[in-house]
């Protein structure tokens, strides 16, 4: 079984397991997805929740987190760990928004990348999510996921990118990332997988024992 048949087979199990996964970060606008997602680095969507909650009702526009007092800033985000980093890339991502994009969030890689706080990661979401365009988005769960299926044998987030893009058709890249990003919640956490009640354990190289073609799959 090539890759691509084992996305294939992969993502149509998904779409019946996760039909309405999405998302897990709270956002009303693209701004405050584009910070929340900042917020997420080494931090759970949960706690990100949390504390955008009491963020947005604060900070309502760009120019509010432009013109944001660090320390204040800081305090608020501070349960998100790195906050004084993030702080600092949080207005100066904004100052730049102001600056070069007249207060709007650019719709492309390239723009997105010069913005203070924001890698890969959070440009693809954003273009994807925000702009409906084909996003590859690799979190912890669809790095650990990628590998142990055997989609790739990359360790480098940006690598996985690109070679799950190879393999993932572009209209189901998005929705195939959020639905690996529920099934590493719900059953093939990184501590101690499900595999015995795993959907898709038959095309999974973790579960090599029950395919054996699993183990032949060549990066």
């Amino acid at each position: 079984m090539t890759k691509k048949e084992r996305v294939a087979a992969v993502l149509d199990i998904f779409d019946q397991t996760y039909p309405d996964a999405a998302c897990s970060l709270n956002y009303t606008t693209p701004l405050e997805l584009l910070i929340a997602t900042q917020l997420s680095a080494q931090c759970t969507d949960a706690r990100v929740n949390i504390v955008t909650k009491e963020l947005f009702k604060k900070y309502k526009t760009v120019h509010d987190f432009a013109d944001a007092d660090i320390s204040e800033l800081q305090d608020i985000i501070r349960s998100t760990g790195f906050y004084r980093n993030k702080a600092k890339n949080i207005i100066s991502c904004c100052r730049r928004l102001i600056e070069a994009y007249n207060g709007e969030i650019p719709d492309n890689m390239d723009d997105l990348l010069t913005l203070a706080g924001t890698g890969r990661k959070t440009a693809n979401l954003v273009l994807g999510d925000v702009f409906g365009k084909s996003a590859v988005v690799v979190d912890t769960h669809v790095a650990r996921l990628s590998r142990r299926i055997g989609f790739t044998t990359q360790t480098d987030p940006v690598k996985i990118e690109f070679a799950l893009r190879k393999i993932i058709p572009e209209k189901d890249q998005l929705r195939m990332c959020h639905q690996m990003v529920a099934h590493g919640r719900a059953i093939c956490t990184a501590r101690n997988p499900k595999c015995g009640v795993c959907p898709i354990a038959s095309y999974c190289k973790l579960n090599s024992k029950n395919d054996s073609k699993a183990s032949m799959v060549i990066d």
